[in-house]
């Protein structure tokens, strides 16, 4: 690290230089390319992906997604000479764009008018799945159901391929987190220059790191929340990874080091910190690659290389700009604020000793208050929201509210059974079709059945079904279930046919069982590796096991605010969200990862410190009230950063965006504030010299890597942090 630092100080204006022009090479290059997401929820091996297998190579024409047509007459029934008029010129300028294949008008289908003839529902049989419609066909639609809205007629549009359009931008969160940063940096550091050095290296980054994400949709399947999650992600860790590194370089200042050498001090100590922290963020997040999902590739991919180039920013442009700046990092201060005075470590050192006095106290009570927190997770219900949970001035949203009020919820979800026959399709062929409508008819939960609709050769059928509720409703999975059992699979035994199980709830259904499914082998992958670099680091057996149960009980805790929030609806209208859904069926996999790593780099950065003092004093207690006092300080703010960034984006319009922050904010809170500094140096205090065991045997085979520098080498760095010796520090602690 001290070689790595000694080249970008050397050579400051050539990685500078370096920068700059990979930003505005990728800027450039990501603006000419343009975005391709894609948000593909394939498992090859589902029941819902046979079924749509089977349209694609056999019916063609139904095996795209489709758009809902929503019509509403305010004065008299669809059905009245004027308005009918209406409805077949919308359906005829509907089915005239490029990209829609045909369209079902409501006026010759009376299972597609309400009751009362107010509402009809037309549907636009696109060519393509939802995430490959080209954005020119959803604007002509759009644009097509405006121009036919009049005072008597409302025309709604609906459908998976709308919703993607209308999410729009992240609406600014990056700006509204990056100015809690900087409010949270001047207050840190008490210092213009000191806080505009984070930020500026963090802001180069991430411009390199999206537009890398922008070209990576041209060759991975991204889903479209991708850039918004790595922006958050990238602009927390930036900003944190740079925070570490200047509060070190300062420190080596006021020691009386000359700005070079403080740089080396700072890269030999906090630089390895941030190297193995940012790795092992993503290694959590690539060990996503272990779920065998291609949907979670892309957007696992964008966040560890945003990871990846804002860690690799904080190593090389950092230590370049803080050799020139030197001397003049205090320059413009704020009165009044940041003057690290020593009171602050002092503070921390008589906590960790207060909590080490009273380990058992802290353990148990910390404990009870984040199982008590987690208590929600055993309700989780995952799924996917569905248009309901969209703003009420959508489109989407105006849509799904109208066939609720005139078919009931289940109409904003059917179901697509698609049969295949066989070529040899005897004459007994329609009576077992007619069979298969009338056992979907039978079964509990179904509202309505469609017409079959048949290919072209006539051997496969598609039959719409209609459950009595809503997509997100727990009964509708349930009922997914059921025909499978209760009706699909007796009919493909009784009659040789082959009939599967389609439409959006089902393949929500199949993700969300399937993730489940693999929950397990990924969560041990990641805990296995992490537990591996920890004990490389740390060369211990104990303190890499409690890291990974604690990072685990603050995991489940940020899940249980998460489930009480968007689930149970606890508070939510405090962050914009309306109404209730079930949980994302991949955000698990996701939360996990993300916390994961991030909880493993506060784990990094305080234990790296406790482990230095250890190897320089030999004396456990002492070494995690040194720990805690010198690094309590910069990880409450670091934290505090985190909390920010990631609480801006939960305030966006994106669900799942939401869903992300909340989470994310939660666990960052309760991982510094009630793992760090109460778990920590409880649990500590209570395993004593026992934390540092490693039996010799492992310890002989084991490479050798060090986070902190080797002992003795910032010894000089880091006497004006410690200062003299302070009772409140160095007195024996007692009562454990």
């Amino acid at each position: 690290m001290r070689a790595l630092a000694s080249f970008c100080v050397r050579h400051r204006r050539l990685t500078f230089g370096t920068w700059l022009l990979a930003l505005v090479v990728c800027v450039a290059a990501a603006s000419a390319a343009g975005e391709d997401f894609s948000t593909n929820f394939e498992l090859p091996d589902s029941d819902s992906e046979q079924a749509l297998t089977l349209l694609e190579e056999q019916f063609p024409a139904r095996s795209g997604d489709s758009i809902q047509i929503v019509f509403h007459s305010t004065e008299g029934t669809l059905t009245d000479p004027d308005l009918s008029a209406q409805v077949r010129e919308t359906v005829a300028m509907i089915e005239a764009v490029d990209g829609v294949v045909a369209v079902d008008s409501p006026l010759e289908d009376e299972g597609a008018l309400s009751e009362d003839g107010t509402i009809g529902l037309a549907g636009a049989q696109l060519e393509a799945r939802s995430f490959d419609v080209e954005d020119a066909t959803i604007e002509a639609a759009l644009a097509a159901a405006d121009d036919a809205s009049t005072e008597e007629l409302q025309v709604e549009l609906g459908g998976d391929a709308i919703r993607d359009n209308q999410q729009g931008e992240g609406g600014g969160a990056e700006f509204v987190g990056l100015a809690a940063a900087i409010v949270v940096l001047l207050i840190t550091f008490g210092s213009v220059v000191a806080m505009g050095l984070p930020i500026l290296t963090a802001v180069i980054a991430l411009g390199v790191a999206l537009s890398m994400v922008t070209l990576l949709t041209h060759v991975v399947d991204t889903a479209d929340f991708s850039p918004q999650l790595a922006a958050m992600i990238g602009l927390g860790v930036g900003i944190d990874y740079s925070l570490f590194i200047v509060t070190r370089f300062r420190s080596g200042l006021r020691a009386g080091l000359e700005p070079a050498e403080a740089v080396g001090v700072a890269m030999d100590t906090a630089g390895r910190a941030v190297l193995f922290a940012g790795a092992t963020v993503c290694v959590a997040l690539l060990g996503l690659f272990a779920i065998g999902v291609s949907f979670l590739y892309g957007p696992a991919l964008a966040a560890s290389l945003t990871v990846l180039v804002t860690m690799a920013a904080a190593l090389t442009l950092l230590p370049a700009m803080l050799s020139k700046v030197g001397h003049r990092i205090d320059r413009l201060r704020v009165p009044g604020v940041g003057r690290g005075t020593g009171e602050e470590g002092r503070l921390w050192s008589r906590w960790s000793r207060a909590i080490q006095r009273h380990p058992w106290f802290a353990t148990i009570g910390a404990t009870v208050v984040l199982l008590a927190l987690a208590i929600p997770v055993l309700s989780i219900e995952l799924g996917n929201a569905d248009a309901g949970t969209d703003r009420e001035e959508t489109t989407t949203r105006q849509a799904y509210d109208l066939l609720a009020e005139g078919f009931g919820p289940g109409f904003n979800g059917p179901l697509l059974v698609a049969a295949d026959f066989g070529e040899d399709r005897g004459a007994g062929q329609a009576a077992d079709s007619e069979a298969l409508r009338e056992q979907l008819e039978a079964v509990e939960g179904v509202a309505g059945v469609s017409e079959p609709r048949a290919n072209d050769a006539g051997d496969v059928e598609l039959i719409t079904v209609f459950p009595t509720t809503g997509p997100q409703e727990s009964e509708t999975r349930e009922l997914v279930d059921r025909v499978r059992s209760e009706v699909l699979v007796p009919f493909d035994q009784a009659t040789g046919a082959e009939a599967h199980l389609g439409g959006e709830t089902a393949i929500t259904n199949d993700f969300s069982t399937f993730i489940a499914g693999k929950l397990p082998l990924f969560i041990g992958v990641v805990v296995v590796l992490s537990g591996l670099l920890l004990l490389l680091a740390f060369r211990s057996i104990l303190v890499p096991i409690k890291a990974v149960l604690m990072n685990a009980l603050s995991i489940a805790a940020s899940f249980g605010v998460i489930v009480a929030i968007f689930q149970w609806g606890w508070g939510n209208e405090l962050i914009g969200a309306t109404e209730t859904a079930p949980i994302a069926a991949f955000l698990p996999v996701f939360v996990f990862a993300i916390v994961f790593g991030l909880s493993m780099d506060y784990e990094v950065f305080l234990m790296s410190r406790v482990h230095e003092e250890w190897e320089r004093r030999r004396d456990a207690s002492a070494a995690v009230v040194h720990g805690l006092a010198s690094t309590g300080r910069v990880i409450t703010a670091a934290a505090t950063i985190m909390i920010a960034v990631f609480g801006s984006f939960a305030l966006g319009g994106d669900l799942i965006i939401k869903l992300f922050g909340v989470a994310l904010a939660t666990a960052i809170a309760i991982d510094a504030f009630v793992i760090r500094s109460l778990l920590v140096p409880a649990i500590m205090e209570l395993l004593g010299e026992r934390a540092w065991w490693l039996p010799g045997w492992l310890d002989r085979r084991l490479p050798r890597v060090r986070i902190e520098a080797e002992p003795g080498a910032v010894d000089e760095a880091d006497a004006d942090q410690r200062g003299e010796p302070d009772p409140a520090v160095d007195a024996p602690v007692s009562g454990s």
